[in-house]
């Protein structure tokens, strides 16, 4: 079995399989979790936050520049961690495969995070399509394996940490390279030695695989070959997991970030395509409110402190209007920039004397739906870009969009930019 381990370590062994470049890529793949694991949490938190929580709202397009950081790192994560699971492939041959409990928890916690790490990237992959294969609740999940990551990642990080200061460094890699005497290589700096020494072993190089008494040119050229074979090498696996960061980055970020549109090839957003020129997650016929949301005596109620007020359409359209440039930017990753115009809410929360830092609940015609409610903190209500929007693109709006009226808010996620509006009231404390 030992031999059979040996053999099969041996015959997959490359120049790039070593552990500076395991170092070099998972640093690339630690920062991209991070990210993603920070830009998550922002997002979970406007969704739902603590009661303490507040948010900026500047700059308005906040939200579309994290969300779309989360997907962009997120997707940039699965050639990452295909190149780190190729340089480490290897060990799993280790003989014997266990060499103590700890060296099991081990293995056991690093099988654990790999497995972590394909479901979270592959489901959050998954989830930009709006398709859900699998029986559990997705916010849930994903938001849960990210924390099961992190843990995962700072004990990875403990359990290698040796491994990592040592190879960190790309001078201390190639002094070891140079010096173990398990190598194969050699540098050049070696071959010059010889040829210099002659005969005699050059002074410090106790242990190098080299020829030093048959210093020859064609040991020389032997040598020097397998070096730079080997830099070569390492050069095109990190410009091949380069190019591919960077096809899958650059296929699909053009649905959030407007200079790369016109590479958006994968993505499942385009921007100015919808109605409207913009895109639609749920339309109405899902949310199930054509009838209501067209019916000729629709209302807009405000409430607060016991004081409500229900306006119509043409009400709402009577009162002083407000144009705006926002983002619309979903939780996906897709975002897209219109140009909204209607009624500020904080005008129409002191129409109903509501309380300047009142939190509202808004209300929309669905009657099910994860969000059919949101609640909107203060700093938003009273935010003079916040709007009770009627138009989109001077037009009015799409019932798709939200017609008769919808939320548009800076800085906030789509899924709470409520649409089908039909109730806003102060929450009481």
């Amino acid at each position: 079995m030992r031999r059979m381990m040996y053999e099969a370590r041996r015959a997959l062994a490359s120049p790039v399989r070593n552990p500076r470049m395991a170092v070099v890529i998972g640093r690339l793949l630690g920062v991209a979790f991070i990210v993603c694991f920070g830009t998550g949490l922002y997002s979970h938190f406007l969704q739902d936050p603590l009661p303490w929580m507040r948010f900026p709202t500047r700059p308005a397009s906040l939200y579309q520049v994290t969300q779309g950081t989360h997907i962009v790192a997120g997707i940039a994560c699965f050639p990452l961690l295909l190149a780190k699971l190729y340089i480490v492939f290897p060990d799993l041959f280790q003989s014997p495969p266990v060499k103590s409990f700890l060296h099991l928890l081990e293995r056991a916690s690093i099988a654990l995070f790999v497995g972590a790490s394909l479901v979270q990237i592959t489901i959050g992959l998954v989830n930009t399509y709006r398709w859900y294969p699998w029986p559990f609740p997705f916010r849930e999940v994903h938001y849960a394996l990210g924390w099961v990551l992190v843990g995962l990642l700072v004990l990875h990080i403990g359990i290698k940490l040796p491994i990592i200061s040592r190879f960190w460094s790309g001078r201390a890699a190639a002094e070891h390279e140079a010096t173990d005497a398990g190598s194969e290589t050699a540098t050049p700096a070696d071959v010059e030695a010889v040829r210099l020494w002659g005969s005699r072993r050059p002074p410090g190089v106790t242990g190098r695989l080299i020829a030093w008494i048959d210093a020859t040119p064609a040991v020389q050229l032997r040598t020097v070959t397998q070096t730079e074979t080997k830099s070569l090498s390492r050069r095109g696996f990190l410009t091949t997991v380069g190019i591919a960061c960077a096809a899958v980055v650059g296929l699909t970020a053009g649905q959030t970030f407007a200079p790369l549109d016109a590479a958006n090839v994968f993505a499942p957003r385009k921007k100015g395509v919808g109605p409207q020129g913009v895109p639609v997650n749920r339309t109405a016929e899902q949310a199930k409110v054509t009838v209501s949301a067209t019916a000729a005596g629709w209302l807009l109620t405000l409430a607060a402190g016991g004081v409500e007020r229900s306006f119509s359409r043409a009400e709402l359209e009577a009162m002083p209007q407000t144009e705006v440039e926002l983002p619309i930017a979903c939780v996906e990753g897709w975002s897209q920039l219109a140009v909204w115009r209607g009624v500020r809410l904080a005008e129409l929360a002191d129409l109903v004397g509501a309380d300047p830092d009142a939190a509202f609940r808004l209300t929309s015609l669905e009657e099910r739906g994860s969000f059919r409610q949101a609640e909107m903190g203060p700093e938003y209500v009273r935010d003079p870009l916040t709007l009770v929007a009627l138009e989109l693109n001077g037009e009015t709006l799409d019932l798709q969009h939200g017609y008769p009226a919808r939320m548009i808010a800076p800085g906030r996620p789509g899924v709470l930019q409520t649409k089908w509006l039909s109730r806003i009231e102060a929450i009481t404390a």
